[in-house]
């Protein structure tokens, strides 16, 4: 595994230039990407100024970000789909092997049976085009429990659920986007990580939840840096990690507006300084 930048969740706004320079120079070995923005960049530039950059800079790609809302109306869930095998055709000319959605835990409209075939519906021509591709598509379980207490219908918010919904898709190439801080607000022991293969691990978010709250008042917008307040377990989690022989990215993702407030360079140097702290917590080299 591989700690691994992502400007968004930071709070950086940054084109992909930027963010291969922020990314090197703070000692990330991985970049997460918008494959909307690398499209541009290939049709202006080719597609070798993408790869040879990424190369060049001894950077792997992490994910490239999800580019539509499975969840909106139809015609702008058919809109994206057609547009949807170009992006995973370029994202496979670049090796950029990993992508990553969420699952909504609750639904005002939808009762349980019918959003679990309303995703079924959505996702699964979504999880073909990837699997085509050689795509792993990562699915994340949302755990907090005050998100599901705001809506009507609860929906998936379990690590086993979501596994169940990528194995009901049927393609292949589905895994998880595993969360720490949905493993604590789930009520799941970073331990079942070990359960876990590394082929069904698609991508990893570290960070840490809010002190004063317990796990089921933790609001899913609001957390730290990993290591921060020591309720979320990381370093029980990165060895779980290293056990399996995970070999993906790892992403901060803490929500903080703290974070945000800082200048770009000064958020991604806090998030490299949170994985060095949480890979030496979890007595592992990098």
């Amino acid at each position: 595994m591989f700690p691994n930048f992502s400007p968004g969740p930071l709070g950086i706004n940054a084109p992909f230039n930027e963010a291969v320079q922020l990314a090197v120079r703070f000692g990330f070995g991985g970049l997460d990407v918008s494959i909307v923005e690398l499209q541009q960049i290939a049709a202006t530039q080719g597609i070798d100024a993408i790869g040879d950059q990424m190369a060049r800079n001894g950077l792997q790609f992490g994910i490239w970000s999800f580019p539509f809302a499975y969840r909106a109306d139809e015609d702008s869930w058919r809109q994206g789909l057609a547009d949807f095998p170009a992006q995973a055709e370029l994202a496979k000319s670049l090796g950029a092997d990993r992508t990553s959605t969420f699952i909504a835990p609750a639904d005002d409209e939808r009762p349980w049976e019918e959003n679990y075939d309303f995703h079924l519906v959505r996702l699964r021509p979504v999880a073909q085009i990837l699997a085509d591709n050689g795509i792993r598509f990562g699915l994340e379980w949302v755990g907090p429990k005050t998100l599901r207490d705001e809506k009507k219908y609860p929906f998936i918010h379990t690590m086993e659920a979501a596994q169940q919904l990528g194995a009901d898709l049927g393609t292949g190439e589905v895994g998880l986007l595993v969360d720490i801080f949905h493993l604590f607000t789930s009520h799941t022991d970073v331990a079942a990580v070990r359960d876990l293969t590394n082929e069904q691990v698609v991508n990893v978010h570290v960070n840490d939840a809010i002190a004063g709250r317990s796990a089921d008042e933790q609001i899913d917008n609001e957390r730290t840096l990993p290591a921060e307040t020591g309720l979320t377990d990381i370093a029980g989690f990165l060895q779980a990690l290293d056990a399996i022989g995970y070999d993906g990215p790892v992403t901060v993702e803490p929500f903080s507006q703290r974070i945000r407030a800082l200048a770009p360079a000064d958020a991604a140097q806090a998030a490299a300084n949170s994985l060095k702290r949480s890979w030496q917590l979890a007595g592992l080299s990098r």
